[in-house]
């Protein structure tokens, strides 16, 4: 229901069937065109345009006078009848485009300066620089683009609350300000004023809340949380964001995952499209050893193979430089077959290289087969029969590298992901969802190789791989799983543990003493001993989804007052420096960087 004492419709809602209406309408001025002595008006509002026309048959000389006079982005009250455009007048690329509204009556109600930067623009401008924009957000955000944006993550959230609720989940609020907790970033912390020297955490996620939520009984909870990270941005990361946050009991692995399933695939089609479920599933070391990464891209082929047998048996493909590598410990030879990439020019395969060893990578080796005839840096170890051995088929091109796993991965990764790019081969599908499951619970710190949980401590050791805990950590898998989309982790969330004593093995692995864990997290153990039911859950990144079913190219074209890659606020100037009364209120004193 739109309608109020000032507006009967929006503008971008009027259509043919409305003509003869008279109607009163609300929004801005998007343009104004002068032909002839009558005014022609471009209304804005969130649904769309209207043209909305001032001339002397209809409107009175004053009128006509004051929408001359108009400017761009005033806001106006207007009112008048709904007129069909005559046939030659119409605009396909309008929603509204068969109509127009002859105003009687026009009121500017918002004057407006010249807006800093241009809401309206032609077919080929560009928009100003993002710093700009986002230092005049309020502008920014009349563009219809972010509009729609922002329209579509609000139906996002609604159809995500109607499934979980169709489903028996309860949307319970958790604190914002609480104890700082080991998610794998730094805290925001907030000072205290009236416990002096301490000091909250705002959360990087609900996760000990839900849990603690299962123990008391609530059995299946949910929320759009907000989340606060102090990492290191990239475009599809935010200081505070927002995920859809999940947990049920009495559930296994494949409960969790039919439900988020279920939420995504509504999701998709609240967006328009149309997914099947169940998605795909890839052990982690099946995806790492295929793909080179836990977000692969199943739109494509382009699999990493490992040719290292062929290396290390008669030395054909390779030479000696590369045979001594394989001699290291875990070294083996991986690479990509691109089917009809013998058309990459030297050039191209250069740029290829250079992403190689941005991760560290050497090489990589690289072989063309054109007919009879092979080309490339080690085609004097290779010959046609070889290569077809291979599958390296006439037109083909294969890119090769060789190390320790931790290596070639991402490396093949790069290459991969840069060859579909250059190639721009038709996907097998629009939309590929898959799960990555079966991760490590811990891997090694790059420093000094200790245990670091790959996700977070409260994650539960795989129950075949129970007895690996103790003898071989490294070993041991999680149940733990992350949902990926088109080469895009969406989220994820793993079955917890729920026994206090392998809770407190878990912490002794990470290196926590006994007094450690009773201080920082005595609390959840103790709510485990109190009879903690089987329980598991997930977290959907809500903000990255939006962004990728709006195809928008970054996570702040989905959110209303997004950080900058600095983590400021451009708009109202956060953060700022405090004033020395707050300051001194909260017992805190500022020290100079060079202090």
């Amino acid at each position: 229901m739109t309608r109020t004492t000032l507006r009967t419709h929006r503008c971008g809602a009027l259509r043919a069937a409305d003509v003869g209406q008279r109607v009163r309408l609300g929004g801005w001025v998007h343009r104004r065109r002068d032909l002839g002595g009558i005014v022609f008006l471009d209304l804005r509002d969130r649904d769309g345009l209207v043209q909305v026309a001032v001339g002397p048959g209809w409107a009175s000389p004053d009128l006509v006078f004051r929408a001359q006079t108009v400017g761009t982005e005033a806001v106006v009250v207007v009112e008048g009848e709904v007129v069909a455009r005559p046939p030659a007048m119409r605009n396909s690329e309008l929603a509204t485009g068969d109509v127009e509204v002859h105003a009687t009556a026009f009121q500017v109600v918002g004057p407006a300066e010249t807006p800093a930067i241009p809401v309206a623009r032609g077919k080929g401008d560009e928009l100003p620089a993002e710093e700009l924009r986002l230092k005049h957000r309020h502008l920014d955000l009349r563009r219809p683009e972010l509009q729609a944006n922002l329209i579509m993550r609000h139906r996002l959230a609604q159809r995500a609350r109607r499934v979980l609720s169709e489903l028996d989940f309860l949307e319970i609020e958790t604190p914002i300000l609480t104890k700082p907790t080991p998610e794998g970033a730094r805290d925001y912390l907030v000072p205290s004023r009236v416990h002096p020297g301490e000091f909250y955490a705002l959360p990087q996620s609900p996760q000990i809340y839900k849990q603690l939520l299962m123990v008391a009984g609530f059995d299946r909870y949910f929320q759009l949380s907000r989340c606060f990270r102090d990492e290191d941005l990239r475009y599809d990361r935010q200081p505070e964001f927002t995920q859809i946050d999940i947990e049920a009991s009495f559930v296994t692995q494949d409960d969790v995952l039919a439900i988020v399933e279920a939420v995504l695939v509504a999701l998709w089609d609240e967006a328009g499209h149309r997914i099947e479920r169940p998605f795909t599933r890839l052990s982690w070391r099946d995806a790492m050893e295929r793909y080179g990464t836990d977000k692969p891209d199943l739109r494509y082929d382009f699999e990493i193979k490992d040719f290292s047998r062929w290396a290390k048996t008669d030395g054909k493909i390779v030479g000696e430089a590369v045979r001594q590598k394989l001699e290291g410990k875990d070294a083996r030879l991986r690479g990509i077959v691109v089917p009809g990439g013998a058309a990459f020019s030297r050039k191209d395969i250069d740029r290829l290289s250079q992403e190689v060893k941005q991760v560290g990578g050497w090489g990589p080796a690289w072989v063309k087969r054109q007919g009879e005839q092979v080309s490339g840096s080690i085609a004097k170890d290779a010959d046609v029969e070889t290569l077809g051995a291979l599958g390296v088929r006439d037109g083909d091109l294969a890119l090769l590298t060789v190390g320790a796993d931790q290596v070639t991965s991402p490396a093949l990764d790069k290459v991969r992901r840069e060859v579909i790019r250059r190639l721009a081969p038709a996907p097998k599908a629009a939309h590929a969802l898959c799960w990555v499951v079966d991760f490590p619970l811990f891997e090694p710190d790059p420093e000094t190789g200790k245990p670091v949980f790959a996700h977070h401590p409260f994650t539960s050791p795989h129950p075949d791989d129970m007895d690996k805990l103790d003898s071989d950590p490294f070993a041991c898998r999680a149940l733990h799983y992350d949902a990926v989309y088109n080469g895009n982790e969406l989220g994820s969330g793993s079955i917890r543990i729920t026994d206090p004593a392998i809770q407190r093995t878990v912490f002794r692995h990470l290196g926590l003493s006994p007094a450690e864990v009773d201080a920082r997290f005595g609390f959840l153990l103790t709510a485990l001993a109190a009879g903690a039911p089987p329980h598991g859950g997930f977290a959907i990144g809500f903000d990255r989804t939006a962004m990728l079913l709006v195809g928008a190219g970054s996570m702040r074209d989905v959110i209303a007052f997004p950080k900058t890659t600095a983590a400021r606020a451009l708009f109202e100037g956060a953060p700022a420096p405090a004033r020395p009364e707050d300051l001194a209120a909260l017992h805190i004193k500022v020290v100079p960087p060079h202090e």
